[in-house]
């Protein structure tokens, strides 16, 4: 074919334009345009917000169908931005979740591949934020944000190398903002963050006073290598009012030329006045001017067509003397331009919790919302962080296995997307999310089973993993007389948990690996677990013993006879019982008279019970509980301190349904808005003691749709609470959110303190906020706070604290008081987006929810917050079951593997995961805080030489960038000196190491809270 002359001048214009693979990148801040000092430079930054689900789910999203719910196609979006931005060398755009990226990149063809790499070497097209989904920061645990991050920014590194990398965190939208996840974006390397929600009050007086931009020093233990540059956006993170230029908007586009509609002058006085206002409320001559909002860009010609019109007009005015400069630019540059102003900024050492858009909105609903999807998430972590170690201890390298573990982290990274994790999505779209979720976690079950076939030497072991167990359900141990239970440890240390298995009833003999008896209880599943509807009653017990487990460790049960007596049904479970069996005491009292009609034939009457005692005594040789007359818990006696608590049911009354007074102003998925004071569940209760060798239960019930297990082990100084709720009832058209309560005399002085997704301890005071006195006209919901693993109080004398199983909310609303909200079920919507109530409903019903949460009590020592800490690593990652038959070669000995037995106290094995091909990822953390504990030092030798390593690096905190390479841009606070060219560099010499050099080298110093990332490269 040949080519005629025009084409050829295209051909070359393509060539000049894209040039080779070979040609020098110019991204980051080699790219950035150039700032006029005399000049307010306008930086506007095309962007789109892409919901990685939310009314739609994430492959509606992707591919644009359900247009009657959004108009929203993000691959539109994707496909029309590239086209454009090759049109002109300036035009730029930013993309920030990673998820719908790859999802696009992997179905482009080479040549489009090649086009995008030339966009992002030279800057046009820069990632922000980067991350698998756009996180929550409340509902999050910090492991989580780290993994989702370490998948996008890994496969960005791998992908486009160091003009892949991100700068800038791009938190826009989740609801409220956490310090552990700035000082986590400060320990990946990033120069800064900015977001657009803040407390609506803090926002005003923050522009008033000119800081809405600010240093957050976000670790009090780790200092400078936590400080991160934040800012505020200034219009959330749309395109200024009658500028959005997008298909979705309604504002005119700019009409120049000859037509009679020509609003050139009009656009470009509004976008002057505009920016000179928002110029007083700014420290310097540049301001990043957002150009976009959710899912905009669909059709990007219109968008860039209108900006370059913009760009063109605005800065021919400075020919008439106008001072406003304006370009296309992005985050990063945005940021290096303040950095080259030698500013000074104002600081801040809290977080943006609780967030509010007016006196009656705070934003503490989602913090419990959905609580069996928040429980889902945390168990699918755990899933993961199993999965990965086992991939590494059994070698698993081939194609097959490392799709599955990829899609679980695929999966993961979705999960905590700022409208997944948070509950704040569509009915529907939750559905999809657990499906998502459940289908990876299924997909890796071939993996652990594989790896553990391996690694235990059981050949023919099935490894089923019971996820029903929740509920007390599990069809292997149902169906067989014997079993073996591989438990495996995601710790870093040896840990003694009490293992629970859903067994059938009768005698069972639980034996080690070296053959011995070990001690064990079988005792019954609560009634009101029995009576969930959907639920198969064939396992009626529970099978309960202490197992000590490094890293891996078989038991092998075998059920040795049934009992004399029959096997109870649920009808019987309902009735008054009083009896004995050789597995356990059951006494139990009833103080409400309920008629329950049995299926005949009945049995014979049962005796009648003793006359009860006033006071009913749980005790081991660490923990006593006291119940009063009615039931309820009313002291506990724990780690030497006796204290009066007393622990109740309580609900919220939501807004009722259908009733057009509360339409806008009543609680929903996002905002929780009580109307009145709480109401008390229950004034008596029904209370049955079970008490066992090992365990002592006692099984309440406050409802026919809210009971708990009180629970002691012995040796273990906590009290396990596991809750049931549901289905909430409305038939009384209202709304209902339900919190337990624990109160005490404890003079707490109006002061508590919460967890930062799961690490430092935030001190939060009633009423108070750090910045600015709040209008709080809703006096509970504006004190809640997000609950990820902890909150807790004390005087001089005692502390009291709450562990959880999964993201709550919480608060001390009266002095010596801690609550958190179990679940919520409302009528109406908030009318913030979501446009349909959170009504859960599941075969029918409502939904049912059960969750765990741990009462610990003890003087007021930084030694027992240390313990508070450790407990909550086990609560967050448990031994993982898996069930095999007891064939004949199930009793083989576990080789030996890597168990991290050489780490110190006080370090944490965070994670350990097969990294690239013959690389493997570890990460440690020191747990304790700066009041807690000092250094640790260590050698990571022994860990080196059991993995069997040649060589090893220190990285970033996400892994894909050396440690030596960090080089963060240094801001300065008020009333310190400014220097130019200043970087915060790592705080330590990086570790860098092979098999050859001294021991000595190895050695490792850890300051509180700080967790260090390390490569090894196998032989």
């Amino acid at each position: 074919m040949v080519l005629k002359p025009v084409a050829v001048v295209v051909l070359c214009a393509i060539i000049l334009a894209f040039g080779t693979a070979d040609t020098e990148a110019k991204c980051g801040y080699k790219s950035c345009p150039a700032t006029s000092s005399k000049n307010l430079n306008i930086h506007l930054v095309p962007h789109s917000h892409d919901d990685v689900g939310w009314l739609k789910t994430v492959d509606q999203y992707y591919y644009g169908s359900k247009t009657g719910i959004q108009r929203a196609g993000v691959q539109y979006i994707l496909d029309s931005v590239i086209d454009e931005l090759q049109k002109d060398s300036k035009r730029r755009f930013i993309q920030v979740e990673s998820a719908f990226f790859f999802k696009w990149w992997d179905e482009q063809t080479s040549s489009t591949q090649k086009i995008v790499k030339k966009l992002v070497d030279n800057g046009q097209l820069e990632f922000t934020g980067g991350a698998w989904s756009m996180n929550d920061e409340a509902a999050v645990h910090y492991q989580s944000i780290i993994d989702q991050f370490t998948i996008g920014l890994k496969r960005l590194q791998e992908t486009f190398g160091e003009c892949g990398r991100p700068r800038i965190g791009w938190q826009i939208d989740p609801f409220g903002h956490s310090r552990e996840m700035a000082s986590i974006f400060a320990e990946m390397g990033f120069d800064g963050e900015f977001f657009a929600r803040m407390d609506w009050v803090e926002k005003n007086l923050r522009l008033k006073n000119i800081s809405a931009e600010m240093i957050w020093k976000a670790s009090p233990s780790l200092g400078e290598s936590s400080d991160i540059f934040t800012g505020e956006l200034y219009n959330h993170y749309s395109a200024p009012p009658d500028l959005c230029f997008d298909v979705l908007c309604q504002d005119d586009p700019i009409i120049d030329g000859t037509s009679s509609d020509n609003n050139v002058n009009k656009k470009v006085d509004y976008f002057l006045e505009y920016t000179r206002n928002m110029s007083t409320y700014y420290r310097t001559k540049n301001l990043l001017v957002p150009m976009g909002d959710d899912f905009n860009y669909q059709s990007a010609g219109m968008n860039f067509k209108n900006m370059d019109k913009l760009i063109k007009y605005v800065n021919e005015r400075q020919n008439y003397g106008s001072k406003v400069n304006v370009f296309y630019s992005t985050p990063s540059c945005y940021l290096k331009s303040l950095y080259d102003d030698l500013e000074t900024w104002p600081t801040k050492t809290e977080d943006f919790f609780p967030y509010s858009t007016d006196g009656h909105s705070y934003w503490t609903g989602y913090y419990s919302s959905r609580p069996t999807q928040k429980g889902f998430e945390r168990y699918g972590n755990h899933f993961l962080q199993v999965n990965k170690q086992l991939s590494v201890l059994g070698g698993l390298d081939g194609a097959g296995p490392k799709a599955n573990l990829e899609n679980l982290r695929h999966a993961m990274g979705v999960m905590q997307h700022h409208d997944a994790i948070t509950g704040t999505e569509k009915q529907k779209v939750a559905q999809d999310y657990d499906k998502l979720l459940h289908g990876a976690i299924h997909g890796c079950e071939t993996n652990t089973k594989l790896a553990l076939q391996k690694l235990t030497n059981i050949t023919r072991g099935e490894f089923v993993s019971c996820h029903l167990a929740n509920i007390s359900m599990c069809t292997f141990t149902a169906n067989a007389e014997s079993f073996v239970v591989t438990l495996f440890n995601p710790l870093g240390r040896n840990s003694k948990q009490y293992v629970r298995i859903p067994v059938v009833n009768g005698t069972y003999v639980v034996t080690d690996k070296s053959g011995k008896t070990i001690l064990s209880d079988v005792v019954p599943v609560p009634s009101s677990v029995l009576k969930i509807p959907y639920r198969i009653n064939k396992t009626q017990h529970e099978l309960v013993f202490e197992a000590s487990v490094t890293k891996i460790e078989s038991y092998y049960v075998k059920r040795t006879s049934k009992p004399k007596t029959r096997e109870v049904p649920a009808w019987f479970l309902k009735t008054k019982i009083h009896r004995e069996t050789s597995h356990y005491n059951i006494i139990e009292r009833h103080h409400e008279e309920r008629a329950v009609k049995a299926p005949a034939p009945a049995p014979a009457p049962a005796p009648a019970p003793a006359p009860a005692p006033k006071v009913t005594i749980v005790e081991n040789s660490n923990v006593r509980l006291n119940f009063s007359s009615s039931g309820k818990l009313q002291a506990v006696r724990m780690n030497g301190v006796d204290q009066v608590i007393n622990q109740d049911f309580y609900y919220y009354r939501g807004a009722r349904g259908n009733n057009a007074e509360f339409k806008n102003r009543s609680s929903g998925a996002y905002i929780f808005r009580p109307n009145g004071t709480e109401v008390l569940m229950a004034s008596k209760v029904n209370l049955t003691v079970f008490k066992g060798k090992l365990v002592q239960e006692v099984h309440q019930n406050f409802t026919n749709w809210c009971s708990q297990v009180i629970r002691i082990y012995n040796n273990s100084s906590r009290v396990e609470f596991e809750w049931l709720i549901g289905p909430i009832p409305i038939n009384d058209n209202m709304g209902k959110e339900v919190i337990t309560k624990i109160t005490s005399p404890i003079a707490s002085k109006g002061v508590f303190y919460t967890d930062s997704n799961g690490r430092d301890m935030m001190k939060r005071t009633l009423n108070g906020r750090e910045f600015f006195k709040a209008n709080l006209t809703e006096k509970v919901s504006g004190n809640y706070y997000p609950i990820t693993s902890r909150i807790a109080l004390e005087d001089d004398k005692t502390r009291i604290a709450l562990l959880n199983d999964r993201a709550q909310g919480g608060s001390s609303i009266q002095n010596g008081s801690l609550e958190l909200m179990l679940h919520r079920r409302l009528l109406s919507d908030d009318a913030f987006g979501v446009g349909e109530a959170l009504n859960e409903s599941a075969y029918g019903e409502g939904v049912i929810a059960r969750g765990k949460y741990y009462l610990v009590i003890s003087p007021t020592t930084k030694r027992f917050s240390t313990v508070e800490r450790e407990m909550v690593h086990e609560i967050h990652l448990p031994f993982w079951k898996f069930f095999s038959s007891n064939g004949k070669d199930s009793k083989v000995n576990v080789p030996s593997i890597p168990n991290f037995s050489s780490l110190p106290a006080g370090i944490h094995l965070l994670t350990f995961e097969p990294w690239s091909d013959n690389e493997i990822l570890l990460r440690l953390e020191h747990f304790l805080d700066a009041t807690e504990s000092s250094g640790i030092s260590f050698s990571i030798r022994p860990i080196f030489d059991e993995l069997k390593a040649s060589s090893v690096k220190e990285t970033t905190l996400d892994g894909s960038m050396d440690l030596g390479d960090l080089k963060r841009l240094k801001f300065f606070e008020h009333g310190s000196k400014v220097k130019k060219d200043q970087y915060i560099k790592a705080q330590h010499t990086p570790l860098k190491a092979s098999k050859k050099d001294k021991d000595s080298t190895f050695i490792l110093k850890f300051k509180p809270m700080q967790i260090r990332t390390f490569i090894f490269k196998k032989k």
